[in-house]
């Protein structure tokens, strides 16, 4: 479904992305793990357009991806994307009138269990209250792809379980979920397949049922090991 091949993306002197190749597939959750600097945004942002490579390249259902990728692809980035004297019920809106997917129904019922209203202002949200949001209008598309940066970042305990009930909801038989996150635990239960990134080359992709039958450990476990004192650097 979406795919890179020998994917690298260099700034100066620096590979924020080293020659990888990864294949994201329908039906399935993936937890794109690694600290920061290993690359995960840039990959997504690649994926989304936002950002060119300087070689190999990434594709869509075998097709470049280009505005016309983006249509079936939905990115909620870590950076915060709202004009301040934006209402919550006028960021539906703005998402409706350039997504043919975004369902306003679908949305209202993401605000109401994020314990959310229309008439909130961007303005006013606090932090863990505008990550709500910004996973609310993101998932509140109908796309085949949903890339989530950090969506966890702020949000209670609480809330995350909502949210991890949110995702699970989405993951349908043909759409791809990619969810990155540095708190592991929290995707333990919620990704069938994890992606390590490392320096911005690919470790491994691991099915995390297989990582408990076999090597019988946790993807946090797994995550220590790649990251930790014996993975050659410390963990974040």
């Amino acid at each position: 479904m979406l795919k890179s091949e020998e994917l690298t993306k260099v700034y100066g002197s620096m590979a924020a992305l080293d020659h990888v190749t990864l294949s994201i597939e329908g039906g399935h959750i993936y937890a794109m793990l690694g600290p920061n600097g290993s690359g995960k945004t840039t990959w997504m942002k690649s994926a989304i357009g936002l950002v060119k490579p300087t070689s190999g390249q990434i594709t869509y259902q075998g097709v470049p991806v280009s505005k016309e990728s983006r249509r079936e692809i939905a990115y909620m980035s870590t950076e915060p994307y709202f004009y301040t004297w934006m209402t919550i019920q006028s960021v539906g809106k703005y998402y409706q009138d350039f997504f043919a997917d975004f369902s306003m129904e679908k949305y209202a019922h993401l605000l109401s269990r994020m314990e959310l209203s229309m008439e909130m202002k961007t303005k006013t949200l606090s932090t863990g209250m505008m990550a709500k949001l910004k996973i609310a209008v993101t998932m509140a598309r109908n796309a085949k792809v949903i890339m989530l940066d950090e969506p966890l970042n702020g949000i209670d305990l609480i809330a995350r379980d909502a949210i991890g009930r949110t995702i699970v909801e989405a993951a349908e038989s043909d759409v791809a979920l990619l969810v990155s996150s540095h708190l592991v635990e929290e995707l333990e239960t919620l990704a069938d397949t994890a992606i390590f990134m490392k320096k911005g080359r690919l470790v491994g992709v691991y099915g995390i049922e297989e990582l408990h039958r076999s090597e019988g450990i946790t993807i946090v476990d797994k995550y220590r090991e790649v990251y930790g004192p014996a993975g050659g650097e410390q963990a974040c």
